[in-house]
Formats: structure tokens, C-alpha cells, sequence
């Protein structure tokens, strides 16, 4: 009963919280521009503010005049000093904690600044809208009467700094949990922030298993599905409504959902489940989907990003041109431009995203800069293939844990064409077939491709290698990758990756159709 009335509170709070989200829903501008006068007042008289001379800026067309477009290289050694204590570098005060994110799996990690407004302001009130818009989608939301899990990253200290702090921002967050959440969410913090990956993973299923109150998870859906096997091995169940019978939402981000969402449908067999993307990077709390029936997720306009974009025209310019969100257009692909109050200044975090909507502003990932395949003009980007893999699943009753593809050049006589290795779930039972539809379905998702396979003139079929199941997660430990914030590169428009996972799986049966 006492779980049902701080429920019934949490409720009233969320309807007020949502008053809010509406405001900027419908006065998105108005908004935005308010933003950007915050963060100029916050860095004014900081190094970074007073090399671009943020006193005298009168607008944001002043800004973008001034300060260039950043990727991390560029401000890296700003960064650098900051996690050796030094003050007032891009953001005012000293800031000791910093999220460690690799991106995709190259040697180097990134560590983003995560201010104290940062923390608050964006990423834990990016947590609290995203319950409002659950709440807001489901009158019988329970989080606040049952039991949810998180799964995050670990934290360690910067040894040539120890008072600095590095980690996975999911890590940060749940170290920062306000006090008022704890008895609803599950494991303990010292459990949550283990850097022991199997350890970690074993732990929360063993919790899993006898915790029959579990009402929501959030996480990665590529290490989800890793725990969620693991419960039905120990409790010997066939679905996860046998283990968790009033469970509500699964909240996921970091990769698309679209090809791990048969897995899920078939560990949870209930319309009654309902499944909510996030779009929390290590550098911001971007987007929240809020609306269950719709792919697509609101842009949150309040929480200490200033939004520019750049259109795909600009891209690899010498002197890019990026657009405040007021000039964006439906339909079209735009990298993220982004400046906070972690002290990040026009940054680009490699994220690809189209409008689906300008009013509200809602928008769906579609990729990253630098993961696509173009070796024959084809242009075929990440939302093409997750598209293409998940009908062929549909169409063959397979399920996928996992993929990367690269281009195969053109040598001698042969032609150029694709290479995927995919690493199955489930087989399908005629892996040809399978190879047919996935070739049929990217040339219906991107007419590009379709061009450029038509009679084989340009491109052959496909080339297709399953892999044996964990193939991807050992090789991310062998490279000591091994981690919540390390992804499988989807695409790439070299080979490195294909040739490093199949030397390493070499020795293994790895047909090739």
C-alpha cells in the first residue's frame, strides 16, 4: 500500500513535469535561444569564453561567426588540462568528473567533461523526462511500486589525477542517483559499478532470476539480451514474463533496436510490453521517444544543449556551414552540431539524424559520420541495413545478435560488392535464401544500391559469413574493448574490421555463401 501512494505521487509529479515538456513542445525557438544566452553566461569567463571573446556576443549568428566546428581532436587538449585539475577551461570551475566513451572499438577513448550542471540539468533531468513521457504513455506505470535494473559501466580513478574521475556516463549517473530512487532499482550501486564485465553480467542474472517484481530494465540491447539468456538458463522458464510476470518497459539506446526486436518480442511475448528508445550519449541527453506508436524520438529543448546541424552537403568541407534547429527541413539527414554545459563548443559527436517531425521537433538516429559504406557510390548508411536485416529476419524467422559490413573491391576480373559477418541467434534453415532477401530488401531500402547491383553490372550479391554466437564479444575482449559504451562498427567503408574478426575466428568453420 505504501509503494502504491509514492507511486500515486510520483504520477502527480510527472503530469507537472510534462507541463514543461509541452512548453518547449510548442515554443521550441523561444526556448532554444534561451538556452544559448545560459551557456554564454556560463562560460564568459572562462578561457575558452574569453579567446572567442563570448562578452561581446549578441546572438547566436555571432557565435556560429566566431567559433569554429570542433570534433574531439580539436578540443582535446582543453580536455586534458581540465582532468589534471586545472579551472576555468571550457566551463566555469574545476571538473572532476569525465565519461570515458571509445565510440566504436579504435585504441583511443574519448572522455567527455560532465559538469556538475551537466550531470543535473541534462543527463539526470533527461532520466526524469524520459519516465514523464513513460508515465505520460502508460496510466498503469509502476516504477515507483515495484522493482527496475539498470545496467551501466564502472568508474575508475585518472591516475595522474586521482581526484578525476573516469567512467561510462551510465556509471556517473547511477553514482549520482538521488537517494529518493534507490529502494525502487536494482542491484546496489557497488554491484552496478563492477568493471568485471562476466562478473557483472553473471551477478545481474543471479538477481534477476529471483527477483519476480521487476517491472522495467534499462540498458544496451546487445548485453540485455546476454542476461536475459542467462536468467532462462537458471530458472529453466521459456519466456521472461514467466520470471518477471508484471513486467512493463524495456528502455533502451546506444544501437538501434530494429534488429534485436523480434529477440525481445519473443523474451517478452506481450503487446502489453512496451519498448522506449533513449538518446543519452556520453556527451548529452539528446532524445527521448514519446510516443510508443511512432519510431521516432522529441528532441529535449531545455536541458543545457544548444542544437545546431549540419546539413550533408557540408559535409567534409573545408569550412562547414551548420543550421540552428530553426532551419532544419523534414526528410533531410543532418550531423549533430551540439554545445553544452559540459563545456563542449560546437562540437560534432559523430551522429547522423533526420527530422520526422518540425513541430514538435522529433527526430530518428541514423547513423554516424563515419560509419557507412560508399566504395561504389552506393551511400548505404546504418538505418538501411538495420532496416534490410530486420525484414529478411522477419521473412526467414532468423534473429540476429549482431553484424558489421565493408565494401569488397573491385579486383582484377571480380567486381566490388559487400561483405557481412553476422552472427545469429537463430540460424535461418537456408542461409542462401537468407542471403537472397537480405540483398533483395537493401536494394528496396536504398535505391542507390539497387542501381548499383542492377544486373550485377556494377556490384556483385553480397558475400555473407555467420559467425559462431559470441564471436563479436570475444573479439571486443581481446582488443580490451570489453565494455557498456563499446559497439560492434556497424559499417565501415574500409576493411579492417571484416579482416580482423575473420583472422580471428580463424580456425573456427565459418561457411561463406
Amino acid at each position: 500500500m505504501l509503494r502504491q501512494w509514492i507511486n500515486d505521487i510520483f504520477k502527480w509529479y510527472y503530469k507537472e513535469r510534462y507541463r514543461e515538456i509541452k512548453r518547449y513542445m510548442d515554443h521550441p525557438h523561444e526556448v532554444q535561444r534561451a538556452v544559448w544566452r545560459q551557456l554564454r553566461a556560463g562560460a564568459m569567463h572562462t578561457q575558452w569564453g574569453k579567446m572567442y571573446d563570448y562578452r561581446s556576443m549578441r546572438s547566436h549568428d555571432d557565435f556560429a561567426r566566431r567559433v569554429p566546428l570542433n570534433d574531439y581532436e580539436s578540443i582535446k587538449p582543453y580536455i586534458q588540462r581540465m582532468m589534471h585539475g586545472e579551472k576555468d577551461v571550457l566551463w566555469s570551475g574545476q571538473v572532476r568528473w569525465f565519461s570515458k566513451s571509445s565510440g566504436t572499438t579504435g585504441d583511443k577513448s574519448k572522455f567527455i567533461p560532465v559538469t556538475s550542471q551537466n550531470l543535473k540539468e541534462c543527463h539526470i533531468r533527461g532520466t526524469w523526462d524520459t519516465m514523464t513521457l513513460f508515465y505520460h504513455n502508460r496510466l498503469d506505470a509502476r516504477q515507483f511500486e515495484c522493482k527496475s535494473m539498470l545496467m551501466g559501466g564502472s568508474l575508475s580513478r585518472f591516475e595522474p589525477y586521482p581526484r578525476t574521475m573516469i567512467g561510462d556516463v551510465s556509471a556517473i549517473m547511477m553514482s549520482h542517483m538521488p537517494l529518493v530512487g534507490r529502494p525502487f532499482f536494482t542491484p546496489d550501486i557497488k554491484t552496478a559499478l563492477m568493471s568485471d564485465m562476466d562478473q557483472k553480467l553473471e551477478k545481474l542474472a543471479q538477481i534477476g532470476s529471483r527477483e519476480t517484481n521487476m517491472v522495467m530494465i534499462g540498458g544496451v540491447p546487445t548485453w540485455t539480451v546476454v542476461m536475459l539468456r542467462r536468467i532462462l538458463e537458471m530458472t529453466g522458464k521459456r519466456h521472461m514474463l514467466e520470471v518477471w510476470p508484471n513486467f512493463q518497459g524495456y528502455i533502451h539506446g546506444g544501437v538501434s533496436f530494429t534488429p534485436y526486436r523480434k529477440q525481445f518480442e519473443e523474451f517478452f511475448p506481450s503487446p502489453q510490453v512496451s519498448y522506449q528508445e533513449i538518446y543519452n550519449a556520453s556527451e548529452g541527453y539528446f532524445a527521448v521517444q514519446d510516443d510508443f506508436a511512432v519510431n521516432d524520438m522529441l528532441l529535449l529543448l531545455d536541458n543545457g544543449i544548444y542544437y545546431e546541424f549540419l546539413p550533408m552537403e557540408e559535409w567534409g568541407k573545408d569550412a562547414p556551414k551548420a543550421i540552428p534547429l530553426w532551419e532544419v527541413e523534414k526528410g533531410k539527414p543532418y550531423a549533430l552540431v551540439i554545445s553544452t554545459n559540459g563545456g563542449l563548443w560546437r562540437y560534432m559527436p559523430g551522429d547522423t539524424v533526420t527530422f520526422t517531425s518540425t513541430y514538435p521537433y522529433k527526430i530518428k538516429i541514423t547513423g554516424r559520420t563515419k560509419q557507412f559504406v560508399n566504395a561504389f557510390g552506393e551511400e548505404v548508411v546504418v538505418e538501411n541495413t538495420d532496416l534490410a536485416l530486420a525484414q529478411t529476419c522477419l521473412q526467414t524467422d532468423a534473429i540476429v545478435a549482431d553484424y558489421t559490413v565493408a565494401p569488397v573491391y573491385f579486383q582484377q576480373n571480380s567486381k566490388g560488392g559487400h561483405e557481412w559477418l553476422i552472427e545469429f541467434t537463430k540460424v535461418p534453415s537456408d542461409l542462401e535464401l537468407f542471403n537472397q532477401l537480405l540483398d533483395a530488401n537493401l536494394q528496396h531500402v536504398n535505391s542507390d544500391y539497387e542501381a548499383k547491383r542492377y544486373k550485377s553490372i556494377a556490384l556483385e550479391r553480397l558475400r555473407l559469413h555467420p559467425l559462431p554466437i559470441g564471436t563479436f564479444r570475444n573479439w571486443l575482449r581481446s582488443k580490451g574493448k570489453l565494455g557498456w559504451q563499446s559497439k560492434v562498427p556497424r559499417l565501415a567503408n574500409h576493411r579492417q574490421y571484416v579482416e580482423e574478426i575473420l583472422a580471428f575466428v580463424q580456425g573456427d568453420r565459418v561457411p561463406e555463401q
